[in-house]
């Protein structure tokens, strides 16, 4: 009776480790968390005990690719472009994948330039192509040649067709956000939006207007502003809000800058929060929790889609072929603090 061959499994139980340990090391994939040493016990291992399959070691002057070209067009606007590097960086190097950001300010000489440069390093492994604001981008044609990802923009064109993009569910964000105020029993409810040619405040405005709807409320123009994102806009857009005749008993803001600045208003006016006006902020920035008090908001999931960004682009370049086109809407989670309270009862 022929001796039985060696498997995979024996390997794995003689160097203590898992299957799929020895699955990589066998199939000479890199940029795994695996040590050396372990790669060097599983191949004297298989080699012992004639496991027929173990392939050479790659050659030391083959460069191993593991570079991610990081492009935005701006770095400085905000916080948030640092969440989505934050997440991309983090788990590029869980995955052995270092990433290297380049802001073009939006500059399409500096952005071919960077392209033509990064393009010939054989190490790049792929490119995340970002936007410091949510919109449809135009995607350089080099990216066509190349695993890319698009983070916080997304495309229409058909010359597009494989490059993956992830945004945020604004409309949802938006919905969320109302809902709970209408579900704390609010019904005179201000919106305070930003910039509306920005992709980000149309859909947070739909989302808004979709709740209403879904509670039964008849939409009021007179209950809408439209600000700058900024505190002095918020403080400026709740006062007009709150001294009408009939006041919205609950504020809907469009980030957090313009939700302190309501805040503020409501100071200036005696009201207490939330006991007299209930507020919402939007993006969950530091300073929602520290303020007082902690503010109910939504949380824009930066940190999460720098993760889909280069978790898709390594997995992507590691199958060596295009995936199928994926547009993903990352779900903005309310997060619930005390800034809201049933609407104020007067006797």
């Amino acid at each position: 009776m022929p001796a039985r061959r060696p498997t995979m499994t024996d390997i794995a139980k003689q160097a203590g480790v898992s299957q799929s340990t020895v699955s990589l090391v066998l199939n000479d994939v890199h940029g795994t968390k695996v040590s050396r040493a372990t790669r060097e016990l599983v191949l004297s291992i298989a080699r012992e005990i004639g496991y027929p399959q173990v392939r050479h070691v790659r050659n030391p002057r083959t460069p191993v690719r593991n570079l991610i070209l990081y492009l935005t067009d701006e770095l400085t606007t905000s916080p948030h472009a640092m969440q989505t590097i934050d997440g991309a960086t983090n788990h590029a190097w869980e995955h052995d994948c270092i990433v290297s950001v380049f802001a073009t300010r939006s500059d399409p000489d500096r952005e071919a330039a960077i392209l033509t440069h990064m393009l010939a390093n054989p190490a790049l492994l792929g490119v995340i192509y970002a936007t410091i604001f949510t919109r449809v981008a135009t995607v350089p044609a080099a990216l066509h040649d190349v695993p890319s990802v698009l983070l916080n923009c997304h495309t229409n064109e058909r010359a597009a067709a494989g490059i993956a993009s992830v945004v945020p569910a604004e409309v949802l964000g938006g919905y969320a956000a109302t809902m709970h105020l209408i579900e704390a029993g609010h019904r005179r409810i201000g919106f305070i939006n930003g910039e509306p040619w920005l992709e980000a405040a149309c859909e947070r405005h739909k989302g808004y207007r979709q709740a209403l709807t879904t509670g039964d409320i008849p939409y009021d123009p007179a209950l809408v502003r439209e600000g700058d994102w900024q505190v002095g806009s918020g403080f400026e857009h709740a006062l007009s809000l709150l001294v009408q005749a009939d006041p919205p008993t609950a504020l809907f803001c469009a980030n957090d800058l313009m939700a302190v600045g309501a805040i503020d208003a409501a100071r200036k006016l005696k009201l207490d929060i939330p006991e007299r006006l209930s507020i919402v902020g939007y993006d969950d920035q530091d300073m929602a929790r520290y303020i007082h008090p902690p503010m109910t908001t939504v949380l824009l999931p930066n940190f999460e889609m720098g993760r889909w960004a280069a978790d898709t682009l390594i997995a992507q370049a590691r199958a060596g072929a295009p995936s199928l086109r994926q547009n993903i809407k990352m779900e903005c989670p309310l997060v619930r603090r005390e800034s809201v309270a049933p609407p104020f009862r007067r006797i």
